[in-house]
């Protein structure tokens, strides 16, 4: 099947496929520093986590969108299900409420990048850059910084993943289950795919700045809750204390230039 990141990535989307590992263990502790240690696999990247439990994480990326993710929200929030938002920096910079009213009802937000660009296709200082703007203003917003990444088309070298991972503690979140909405193959299509394909410990990837998207949330999450499947955020799929009820700051100052 040809992926957005297969497209987009010509030769560099090979490399930012990873391994799918085994499960992350994490202690809680009171700072930004995550201990990650991988039962198998490279030690900075997670695409699902082993699990005998129905379990997924419903994840969203490029918002906040000042329409579409109000809806996403009062969606999940009428099944009282937790998601992991994927913000672009600059949209939270944008959108500060609606970044404010994601946190507070429950689900965690992860950094997707300043500006969405290819990550691969920058150096060390212009990779950090977008994180760390990105995690500064998410900060900003709502009283507390990421503690994963997802990269933009989901790419990024292994060199990359493994700096992020060491430097600033992320660990980079790619996914199992993509229904490619961004193709916008309709409502129905969206849903049967993302039924179709879950799988327990499933990352399933999809996008709220898509009206098509989230107009297939409804079928889709009541399909999965049919089949036995409950939701969590990723911090709790990998093992962590939920990313809300952390106490965690910012251990870097922001970069210029945002």
């Amino acid at each position: 099947m040809i992926t957005r990141r297969t497209l987009l990535g010509g030769a560099a989307a090979g490399i930012a496929i990873p391994s799918i590992i085994g499960r992350a263990n994490a202690q809680s502790r009171p700072d930004y520093s995550i201990p990650i240690e991988y039962t198998r696999g490279g030690p900075s990247t997670i695409t699902r986590v082993p699990t005998s439990q129905p379990v997924v994480a419903m994840t969203f990326d490029d918002g906040p969108h000042e329409s579409l993710t109000p809806q996403l929200l009062d969606i999940l929030a009428a099944r009282d299900i937790r998601a992991t938002f994927y913000v672009v920096g600059r949209r939270v910079n944008m959108y500060p409420r609606l970044t404010e009213r994601i946190a507070t009802q429950g689900h965690e937000i992860g950094n997707h990048s300043w500006s969405h660009p290819r990550l691969t296709s920058l150096g060390s200082l212009g990779l950090m850059r977008e994180l760390d703007n990105t995690s500064m203003v998410i900060q900003q917003a709502v009283g507390r910084p990421p503690v994963t990444m997802r990269p933009p088309y989901g790419l990024l070298s292994p060199r990359q993943r493994n700096m992020i991972s060491e430097e600033r503690y992320m660990p980079t979140i790619l996914w199992s289950v993509d229904p490619q909405d961004w193709r916008r193959p309709g409502i129905s299509v969206v849903a049967r795919r993302i039924i179709g394909g879950a799988h327990a410990g499933a990352v399933i990837l999809a996008h709220d700045i898509i009206g098509s998207t989230v107009r297939a949330m409804p079928a889709a999450l009541d399909g999965l809750m049919a089949r036995g499947y409950r939701f969590v955020t990723v911090s709790e799929l990998v093992g962590w204390p939920r990313w809300n009820e952390r106490d965690i700051g910012l251990r870097y100052a922001q970069t210029d230039d945002t």
